[in-house]
């Protein structure tokens, strides 16, 4: 295994970022909630909020209106390093976590399918391997959460030039796993 560093931050999302209908979606980072830990299992995520209660996100399958009725997509991943090149291109509005991952690790520079298409660990702060994660594909980007980014409404024009710069994960990766295990900020994410 090869790790890529620290959780800094997980997160849940209590209902959809994007609202409205086409092609007037908006993209709204509100419902994202910080948490502690998560409870990783195939049907998705659960956050530990703030009263100690678990917090369903709306990608698990349990949640009332998820977006996860096949399973392939109740988990997600992203990197700081993609954060810095979002920042960079956008502006200081972009912090991580703002594109909806569940899972953030810190590193520098960028992260290809290519390298962790074998899958992902998350180990405790022993070294001990609590999860692993299968890495499904890229999470695409939208036009709302572009127009979000530039806070502005994107152009057809101008769009097709930042979707392309926001594909390819940087945007995150959508993961599943077919155990179930508590993960905690501070636990270290490795290449399997």
């Amino acid at each position: 295994m090869v790790e890529i560093g620290r959780l800094v931050q997980l997160q849940i999302q209590r209902s959809s970022l994007k609202t409205g209908d086409k092609p007037n979606r908006v993209y709204d980072p509100a419902p994202l909630l910080s948490v502690d830990e998560i409870w990783v299992s195939p049907d998705g995520i659960l956050g530990r909020g703030p009263e100690g209660s678990w917090v369903v996100d709306v990608h698990h399958r349990s949640h009332p209106a998820t977006k996860n009725e096949d399973g392939l997509h109740g988990i997600s991943v992203g990197f700081t390093g993609h954060y810095d090149e979002m920042r960079e291109r956008f502006g200081g509005r972009i912090a991580p976590g703002c594109a909806g991952e569940n899972i953030i690790a810190e590193n520098t520079g960028r992260i290809p399918l290519e390298q962790i298409a074998g899958g992902l660990a998350v180990l405790g702060p022993d070294g001990t391997e609590k999860l692993r994660l299968d890495v499904l594909q890229v999470a695409h980007p939208c036009r709302p959460f572009t127009g979000w980014a530039l806070n502005r409404r994107v152009e057809p024009d101008a769009l097709k030039g930042h979707l392309q710069f926001l594909d390819n994960g940087t945007r995150g990766y959508r993961c599943q796993t077919a155990t179930s295990g508590v993960v905690c900020v501070g636990d270290r994410l490795a290449i399997v």
